[in-house]
Order: structure tokens, then C-alpha cells, then sequence
């Protein structure tokens, strides 16, 4: 993963400018998604659901994950078996909003995003791939993966 070095006055310029996260060169996400995107609490089990489903989450087309009755999981990305140890809700949170903020060349979707987007078909524009109940669910559920 590339991560770029950051000074105090670097990471505040770019947090100012951007409501999405960035990572210092320790690892720690700064920005607007330290915090839930909602109130309610997210579901793991229902998290579950949308990384294993083939029509809503589409995670196991890249990721392979813990998740045995899915046949035909992905090699392109991270394994997700053990992501709940190598990072933070935070990092995780931040990651299914728009994972090209923390690495410009990642090729997972941004799942809670609408702008500065292409090749985004007509019926998709101004809405991101998962409300953000569904994002804490996902987030709830990889947490749980140790």
C-alpha cells in the first residue's frame, strides 16, 4: 500500500480541503470518518450479507473472505480473513467511503461517494453504491474478522 509522509500542516491542509480521510505515515486515518456515519450502530450479521451478496456489496469479486458457503472468491485485493486485527474502524470506515483517498491506485469502488467520479451511468449519479447504514454494517462485520 502507498502511503505518503505528512506533516501536521500537510494532513490539516488537506483535511481542509477534503472531507475524506487521509493516513499519516503511522497508519492513522484523519478525518470526517474517525465518526459513524450514523447513530444506529452497524450490524455485523447484516454486513455479512452485503460482503458475501453478489448484487449489493460485489466484495468477494476482488476479496477472497471467511465466508465458506461463498464459492469463487477474488485474489485481486487483500484477503479479508484477519482485517479486523491489521486495522482500525477507522482505517476500514474510511476505505469503503473511497479507498483512492488513502491509495490513488486502488481499484476498489468508492462505496460512499458521488463526486469527482467517471464513467458513472445516468441512473447512478448522485447516489453511492451503499447508504451509510450499509457502510457501518460492512465496517461492523470486518471488524469482527480477527
Amino acid at each position: 500500500m502507498l502511503r505518503a509522509v505528512l506533516s501536521g500542516r500537510t494532513l490539516a491542509l488537506l483535511l481542509a480541503c477534503s472531507p475524506v480521510a487521509a493516513v499519516a505515515a503511522d497508519g492513522r486515518v484523519a478525518g470526517a470518518e474517525l465518526q459513524p456515519l450514523t447513530a444506529t450502530p452497524g450490524d455485523a450479521q447484516r454486513g455479512r450479507a452485503i460482503v458475501a451478496s453478489r448484487q449489493q456489496g460485489l466484495c468477494l469479486l476482488c476479496h477472497a473472505a471467511p465466508i465458506a458457503e461463498e464459492r469463487f472468491q477474488g485474489n485481486l485485493a487483500p484477503d479479508l480473513a484477519g482485517v479486523g486485527s491489521r486495522q482500525s474502524i477507522a482505517q476500514l470506515r474510511a476505505r469503503m467511503i473511497d479507498s483512492r483517498r488513502l491509495n490513488p491506485d486502488s481499484i476498489m469502488p468508492a462505496y460512499f461517494r458521488t463526486t469527482e467520479l467517471t464513467r458513472v451511468g445516468a441512473n447512478w449519479r448522485a447516489r453511492t453504491l451503499l447508504d451509510a447504514q450499509q457502510v457501518e454494517d460492512v465496517v461492523a462485520y470486518l471488524v469482527t474478522l480477527k
